[in-house]
């Protein structure tokens, strides 16, 4: 084996990042992703209101770095009813690609995809450690989307005593 220059010579320290591009970045795609909810919600309620049902509940737990969504339930006033095949466009974006990807899923699918946001967004982490649970409420009347969360802790008090 001969040397060459190429080896020789050190190694280049891996390029810096730069912090402040990578969060500029994320603010950017998650002021993206805000401008799409609008949008989705009213399809979604229109859909929702157009099958005749009233309000949907979406009950999630989570603890221990594992969390999901435990059941979704479609109701026309105070019956319960199942969710019809209809599906509606769900504006997205993804990772790989910056553009816009309108996809065509289920009444049930966008409620799914809409908790999991809501969840993320103003609980991120809520199946981690002690985790999480609550319900949510989908008034497709009212349109508006009602959160009850409870956060789950472990608490310690500390008491000294000097005799």
């Amino acid at each position: 084996m001969t040397l060459n220059e190429h080896t020789l010579r050190p190694p280049m320290p891996p390029s810096p990042v730069d912090m402040c591009q990578v969060f500029a970045a994320h603010a950017a795609r998650a002021a993206r992703i805000d401008a799409l909810r609008p949008g989705n919600k009213d399809r979604l309620f229109d859909g929702l209101m157009a099958a005749g049902i009233t309000h949907v509940t979406v009950t999630f737990d989570g603890a221990g770095d594992s969390g999901q969504i435990e059941s979704i339930g479609a109701w026309s006033g105070e019956t319960a009813v199942d969710f019809p095949a209809t599906e509606i466009a769900h504006a997205a974006l993804n990772w790989e690609d910056p553009e816009v990807e309108m996809r065509q899923l289920s009444l049930e699918d966008v409620v799914e995809q809409l908790a999991y946001d809501f969840l993320s967004d103003t609980h991120g982490g809520w199946e981690n450690n002690d985790g999480a649970w609550g319900e949510f409420c989908f008034d497709a009347s009212a349109r508006c989307i009602h959160l009850e969360f409870n956060e789950r802790f472990t608490s310690s008090e500390l008491y000294t005593h000097d005799f």
